[in-house]
């Protein structure tokens, strides 16, 4: 007989360990125990030398279907005890790596159930499973248990209870098990409909063409039907948003195919047990046909879409009582705009009830909000736009010898913050855009309740070098020594962080904006950065951005003042203006004494403020609704052209002389932008199609980018290019940097699972100051 001591460490909690390793025991014919530590699950193998062979084969063979082992640590056991039996042990608490489960969606075996009218569980709005269920949302503190969870509040009833302590039955030691009986209920605020009751009444407004708030895992939705063009419109006017795309939930894949083309590592994803919004390409469709409407993504050539992951979205597609329902419905986050995600009654009513007919709540209270992920693809693979639900807390690890305590404060829109121990990194779910003092509250709130749950005492935090930051303020006010550090080197490290790169790389952080270190706004930058620092190497042509915040919003505000820049005279602009029809003339006058004074005027290398001024120059938008909305319209027409074209003609001689660099100050090199603008306002101008000049931005900014790279590895003999930022959403302009890099032999780092945009930038702060704390500072 021997006996060993087995540690699995990883997601290793909430995702039936236990009862899948006591089935494994009994198997192979061993006693011992396992036990749940916290950061891993510790068991003893006790049997014949083949029988602790075969157990070990098939723990690491045939692990529970949700969990994700990182490592496994044996040891023999000496002098050990005899076991009688295979036992599960009582949770016990100890410090070390933690790995906390993120919310699953519903399992297949669920589904089965929920429909089963012989089922106990028959149209039960909180069905569960050791497989699925929530996590992250409903947890108090580990080890994973109920009592430390929001589902403390809901005892089991006997039938429960006996299939929770039972190991062959699916619920053995589902936290969150539960039923009609003895779980949560759903019920409308305000209202007398508990239960059934109150999916029904839901189920018929949105029927009738209503709007409903719903309350899911992580927060609220609010949900109309996707195919209904006025309850689309309504829910528009009523939200003020005029164009942003609304996320769409189906009610399965095949309905997804009938409105996207669908490959099959979309489909794997669409219905793995993460169910992120996926941006889905929309197939062309007959005028007549039914399906979307217009007004769900108007404009844009794809769709997020997403399919039902907790039970009670699948009940409004689905459910007894003969209404008939729509295929697609819009669901998007439950809040008023830049506020973060409503999570109990009290701020659904006083956000969400001018905003909807009927809230849908629940008595399990969400202890974290989590928003929806989204995730685009390029070249076949994921690639995040926004890391929340399914994904978040899942750490980033890097092999990097650290060791240390870090919390990162992140950035001011589309925060979130992260928490480095060691060599990994924990990003938080999606706070939001912190302009709002309610995202302020849920970010601060967040970081002490991941703090608890992640057992960390940081010493120290880091954040953005822009002092009027709100989350720079949330770092300062945590008590601990601050680290700053530059928006754009930030981004280049999460991508090195995300890649597991320890040397150098040349930069290519492309976003909105960022607080330079020479207080002017950066966007286009060409860095030299590691862990240590970075310098600054290049940037596109710097101009005046001027008008202040409206000009992130009002691209033709850039567009003059670029035109203004290569003309340098008034008459020359005012009459370009005219014939781009880019402003009014009085506008134009203001805009231009404002130039010449430098009034309310800043020095900028924005590169998102770049693609807005091209995206009004040639009359695609003038201004934008919501954050991103000219850029991507202009990314659109560059890819509709591509779709068209077999090769470009290049354009016009004496424009391909990206090989003439300038210098700018301190000798940076400058991306030649300004001339490329004097080429395609002429070219608007002679009636060029937009769609081709578009193409050409795109073509001409992805050479200038790869000439500036060549230039800084000639003078610094390094070949590792990161791109970064949030441009780098756009593929096309992605993909021509990345192959142009790759032809010139360059190897070339990008982002996956963390989103380039600022959602990202946590992981690279809290990178920095993990190697600052190294170097003992």
């Amino acid at each position: 007989m021997i006996t060993k001591k087995i540690r699995v460490y990883g997601i290793v909690q909430g995702v039936g360990f236990r009862p899948t390793v006591s089935r494994h025991a009994a198997a192979a014919g061993i006693t011992g125990s396992v036990c749940n530590k916290g950061p891993y699950v510790e068991i003893f193998a006790q049997g014949e030398e083949k029988c602790v062979k075969d157990f070990l084969e098939r723990l690491e063979k045939q692990p529970p279907k949700r969990a994700a082992i990182l490592k496994i640590n044996v040891e023999d056991m000496e002098e050990c005890g005899q076991f009688d039996d295979f036992q599960i042990i009582e949770s016990e608490k100890t410090k070390g790596e933690i790995f906390v489960s993120p919310d699953i969606a519903i399992c297949e075996e669920c589904k089965k159930e929920m429909y089963d009218p012989k089922d106990r569980r028959y149209l039960h709005p909180f069905i569960n499973c050791t497989c699925c269920g929530p996590r992250l949302t409903i947890l108090d503190a580990l080890p994973y248990d109920r009592e430390r969870t929001s589902m403390k509040e809901f005892p089991m009833c006997p039938d429960c209870a006996s299939e929770y302590e039972d190991p062959a039955t699916r619920r053995y030691d589902a936290q969150p098990v539960c039923c009609n009986d003895c779980g949560p209920e759903v019920y409308l605020t305000g209202r007398e409909e508990r239960g059934r009751a109150a999916i029904i009444a839901t189920r018929k407004m949105i029927h009738d063409g209503g709007i409903v708030a719903i309350k899911g895992i992580g927060g609220f939705h609010l949900c109309c039907d996707a195919t209904n063009e006025e309850a689309v419109q309504r829910l528009r006017i009523l939200k003020n948003r005029p164009a942003k795309p609304f996320a769409v939930m189906a009610r399965d894949v095949e309905a997804v195919k009938q409105e996207c083309l669908v490959n099959e590592v979309q489909e794997e994803i669409l219905d793995g047990h993460q169910k992120p919004i996926l941006l889905l390409e929309k197939r062309k469709k007959s005028a007549d046909s039914t399906g979307l409407c217009k007004a769900v993504a108007p404009g844009n050539p794809k769709v997020g879409i997403m399919l039902p992951y907790a039970p009670v979205q699948m009940l409004l597609f689905q459910y007894d009582d003969g209404i008939e329902m729509p295929d697609y419905l819009v669901m998007t986050s439950g809040n008023t705009s830049g506020a973060p995600i409503c999570r109990d009654d009290k701020e659904a009513v006083e956000e969400l009830s001018h905003l909807c007919d009927l809230i849908l709540s629940h008595d399990r209270k969400i202890r974290i909000r989590a928003d929806d992920s989204v995730m685009d693809f390029y070249k076949g693979e994921p690639y995040m736009i926004r890391r929340s639900r399914g994904y978040a807390p899942l750490p980033t690890m890097v092999t990097m010898p650290w060791k240390g305590q870090v919390l990162a404060a992140g950035g001011e829109l589309k925060n979130t913050f992260c928490i480095g121990v060691d060599g990994r990194f924990y990003p938080s779910p999606y706070v939001g855009d912190l302009e709002d003092l309610r995202t302020v509250k849920a970010l601060q709130e967040t970081i002490h309740r991941f703090e608890t749950l992640l057992e960390v005492e940081p010493e120290v935090a880091a954040c953005d070098l822009h002092p009027k930051y709100n989350s720079t303020v949330v770092a300062e006010e945590l008590g601990l020594p601050v680290v700053r550090l530059q928006h754009h080197y930030a981004h280049i490290l999460s991508c090195m962080a995300e890649n597991d790169r320890k040397e150098q790389v040349i930069g290519v952080a492309f976003d909105g904006t960022g607080y330079g270190t020479d207080g002017t706004i950066w966007g286009g930058e060409l860095l030299l950065a590691d862990y240590h620092g970075f310098e600054r190497m290049g940037s596109i042509e710097p101009f005046l951005q001027i008008g202040g915040d409206i000009s992130a919003k009002e691209g033709w505000r850039i567009a003059v003042s670029l035109i203004y820049q290569q003309t340098q005279d008034k008459v020359q602009t005012m009459e370009i203006v005219k014939q781009l029809d880019l402003c009014s003339e009085p506008e134009c006058k203001v805009l231009l004494a404002m130039a010449d004074r430098k009034m309310n005027a800043v020095t900028s290398t924005s590169a998102g403020r770049l693609f807005d001024a091209v995206s009004a120059i040639l009359g695609i938008r003038t201004k934008s609704t919501f954050e991103g909305e000219a850029s991507m319209a202009l990314e659109f027409a560059a890819e509709a052209y591509e779709k068209e074209m077999w090769e470009i003609d290049e354009p016009a001689e004496g424009e391909n002389s990206s090989d003439e660099e300038k210098k700018g100050p301190e000798d940076r090199l400058i991306m030649k932008t300004g001339s490329l603008i004097k080429y395609l306002t002429e070219k608007k101008t002679e009636g060029i199609r937009v769609e081709k000049l578009a193409y050409i931005f795109h073509q001409k900014l992805a050479d200038l980018i790869i000439y500036g790279c060549r230039q800084i590895r000639k003078k610094t003999k390094c070949n590792c290019v990161a791109l970064s930022g949030g441009v780098f959403q756009n593929r096309l302009l992605l993909k021509m940097v990345e192959e142009g890099l790759e032809k010139e032999h360059f190897t070339v780092l990008r982002h996956h699972l963390i989103p380039a945009n600022d959602g990202g930038i946590a992981l690279g702060q809290a990178a920095y100051a993990m190697q600052y704390i190294q170097e003992g500072k």
